[in-house]
């Protein structure tokens, strides 16, 4: 069995077609899949989709590329989060490649769900781009390892996976990996422990080969998985059991 660790099911173009979509996900034994959150106004819908479907799970938080909305606070993101099918804090993080300029906002608001993230007890889903050293920086500065979490859609280096895992935190890989020319990354996924791995979709974003440039979906975690063990020389079956267990371990509230 499969987890797609990071989705959004909520965005229209997965919403209208959930029933093929679960029916996608049985078809390639993806068992489970966390719905995650990227602003405040869309998280009702993202819980609704935790709540009616028990293989599904939410997060909570405001993504980093989100400028000029509401903003979430430390209280507010706590409470938000005290419900049994939240199971993390995000996904949150920098990106400095699609906005520039003053960035203080971005980082201020990263800094508040890491503080929810510890005052909650639950993990964090971090987005990081083009940011990866104020990224760990902020992560250190905020004691970010005390609930750990993941870095989403891995795309940095190997020394910055290194710092991430030395916090706590888990490395998830997206169809990005099976792109033919993505071979920094699928060094990277060489060489992170297994252990510390999770896999994705990003859903509908970043479809794997051989579905490139077409919607995403939790199914095609499958393909993410499957070059992984490839690229490491093991069975998909390896890879799956791996990234199913770890998934749990880490986002230990979904068990509850």
């Amino acid at each position: 069995m499969l987890v797609d660790s990071h989705c959004h099911l909520n965005f229209p173009e997965l919403n209208a077609n959930l029933a093929a979509i679960r029916q996608a996900m049985t078809e390639n034994e993806v068992g489970h899949a966390l719905c995650v959150s990227v602003t405040l106004p869309d998280f009702p819908q993202v819980l609704a989709l935790a709540e009616n479907n028990a293989n599904f799970y939410a997060s909570v938080g405001v993504h980093p590329d989100y400028e000029n909305i509401e903003e979430p606070t430390v209280a507010g993101l706590v409470a938000l989060a005290d419900h049994p099918k939240v199971v993390a804090i995000g996904e949150t993080g920098l990106d400095y490649f699609r906005l520039t300029g003053d960035l203080e906002w971005q980082r201020t608001r990263f800094r508040r769900h890491i503080q929810a993230a510890i005052a909650c007890g639950k993990p964090l889903i971090i987005h990081t781009r083009n940011s990866p050293e104020d990224t760990i920086r902020i992560m250190r500065e905020e004691n970010a390892q005390q609930v750990g979490g993941v870095m989403h859609c891995f795309t940095e280096s190997l020394d910055v996976a290194v710092q991430a895992i030395a916090l706590g935190f888990y490395i998830s890989f997206s169809g990005i990996v099976t792109f033919k020319n993505a071979t920094a990354i699928k060094e990277v996924a060489r060489q992170v422990p297994l252990e510390r791995m999770l896999v994705e979709t990003d859903s509908p974003y970043l479809a794997p080969m051989p579905y490139r440039g077409k919607t995403n979906q939790p199914s095609y975690v499958k393909h993410v998985a499957e070059e992984i063990a490839k690229l490491r020389g093991i069975s998909l079956a390896e890879v799956s059991t791996a990234t199913t267990e770890n998934f749990f371990r880490l986002f230990k509230h979904a068990l509850a």
